[in-house]
C-alpha cells in the first residue's frame, strides 16, 4: 500500500472559490492516498482586501456564477458584511470530532447556496445540530482564543510558504492555487502513483 501524502488545504469560508472547491476537493482524499491537513483562515485572510474587493465583487460574482452553472450548483451570495472567522474557528471543532467534511459542505451550502450570514451564531448552531456537533462545544469553539490564534497561525504559515489566495493546496514543495487547479492536484497525485484503485 502506498504511503499517504499530506495535502495542506488553505481555506476561507468567505471565498466563493472555496465554495466551488468544497464540492469537488473530496476526490483528492477519496481516490488517492492523501491526508487532509486543514488550514482554515478567518477575516480577510487569503482574500482581496476590502478596497480591492469592492472592485472585484461584480466580476467575481459573474465568474463564480458561470462556474456554479457549469457545476449544476446553486449560487446565492451571502450579505457582503459576512465575517467567516467564527465558521473557521468552528471548523477546528468539526475536525476534532471527525465531522470536518460535513461541516465544510453544510456551512458553504448555507452561505453560498442559501445566502445566509455564517458569522451569526444561530446559523452555525443550526448547521452544527444538523451534522451532530454539540451546541455547547460549538459555542465554545467559535469564541475560543486558542482557535482564533490557530486561524492566525495558519495565515502566518501561508505567508511564510508564499500562499496568498484561497483555496490553495500544498503537497511538499508543490503549490496549487484555485478551485480550478484541483485537476492539477489530482494529476500530481497520479504522477506520485498514489491512486487507491
Amino acid at each position: 500500500m502506498s504511503k499517504a501524502v499530506e495535502v495542506k488545504v488553505f481555506f476561507n469560508f468567505r471565498s466563493p472559490y472555496c465554495y466551488l472547491a468544497s464540492k469537488n476537493l473530496w476526490r483528492i482524499f477519496d481516490d488517492y492516498h492523501a491526508t487532509l491537513v486543514w488550514r482554515p483562515f478567518g477575516g480577510w485572510d487569503g482574500r482581496s482586501n476590502p478596497e480591492r474587493a469592492k472592485i472585484k465583487v461584480p466580476l467575481t460574482r459573474q465568474d463564480v456564477g458561470r462556474w456554479a452553472r457549469r457545476m449544476g450548483i446553486p449560487m446565492n451570495p451571502p450579505p457582503l458584511a459576512t465575517d467567516p472567522t467564527k465558521a473557521g474557528a468552528g471548523s477546528l471543532l468539526a475536525e476534532r470530532k471527525g465531522l470536518l467534511r460535513e461541516y465544510i459542505i453544510e456551512v458553504m451550502r448555507a452561505e453560498w447556496a442559501d445566502g445566509q450570514d455564517i458569522g451569526r451564531d444561530e446559523v452555525l448552531l443550526k448547521i452544527g445540530a444538523a451534522i451532530g456537533l454539540s451546541e455547547k462545544e460549538l459555542v465554545e469553539a467559535v469564541a475560543s482564543e486558542a482557535n482564533l490564534k490557530r486561524l492566525e497561525a495558519n495565515r502566518k504559515e501561508a505567508d511564510e510558504m508564499g500562499i496568498f489566495g484561497v483555496p490553495s493546496f500544498v503537497i511538499g514543495e508543490e503549490k496549487f492555487w484555485g478551485n480550478d487547479r484541483i485537476d492539477f492536484v489530482i494529476d500530481y497525485l497520479r504522477e506520485l502513483r498514489l491512486s487507491k484503485v
